[in-house]
């Protein structure tokens, strides 16, 4: 048995996020497959074994079971020093986790879902609350990246592998050209996808059961 076992579903970005930085830091760990799409993690009894939050992605490690991908991030980073802030950087990598979860990973997960996962067509008002509050967020990333490589500066870290999480899913699940919409974002991911490890979320995480595609746009 591996190291790490990451409770996942292909779909998930935020179980992209920690499998991208297992595999990237070369650490000993495979994917366990959950069935999103038949509610496994609604299930009282899976919630009782693996996460009382309901949610993926689950690090199981060490006899533990750790939820959300920031703190499990955190974790990883300080566990192996890999990837990880600086002390100096400490405060600007919660600033940029907390801006994340708020704001960046919130506004284009959500719209993704409601936009090609869903069983019937969200109304238009949705989509389009999400997908302006999704641009307000991403133009803020994209300004800070222009003169940057990566988000702490010249070397990525656990902030990077955050933001990242659902962008490089395709273009027609997500409705954002990120090359022409947001290109400093579509150079900075493309820098991370260099990295040696890095694979697409899907090949990433082959296992488990996501919600079925409804592409209505």
């Amino acid at each position: 048995m591996a190291r790490y076992r990451l409770h996942c579903v292909g779909a998930s970005g935020n179980s992209f996020k920690v499998a991208l930085f297992l595999n990237c830091a070369g650490l000993d760990w495979e994917p366990v497959g959950v069935d999103f799409a038949s509610g496994e993690t609604r299930n009282p009894h899976w919630r009782a074994a693996a996460n009382i939050m309901g949610e993926v992605p689950v690090l199981e490690a060490e006899g533990r079971h750790m939820s959300q991908s920031g703190a499990i991030l955190m974790w990883l980073a300080g566990t192996h020093g890999v990837f990880a802030p600086t002390r100096e950087e400490a405060f600007e990598a919660m600033r940029w986790l907390l801006f994340d979860n708020h704001k960046f990973t919130s506004n284009f997960a959500q719209h993704r879902f409601q936009r090609c996962f869903m069983p019937e067509p969200v109304h238009p008002a949705v989509l389009a609350y999400l997908r302006a509050r999704t641009e307000s967020a991403f133009a803020i990333v994209d300004k800070h990246l222009s003169d940057r490589r990566f988000v702490l500066g010249d070397r990525p870290t656990i902030v990077d592998f955050s933001l990242l999480g659902y962008l490089y899913y395709p273009t027609e699940e997500t409705g954002f050209d990120l090359s022409t919409a947001f290109p400093a974002i579509d150079a900075w991911r493309r820098r991370v996808a260099e990295l040696p490890g890095w694979k697409p979320p899907y090949e990433m995480m082959p296992v488990g059961n996501s919600p079925p595609l409804h592409l209505y746009l």
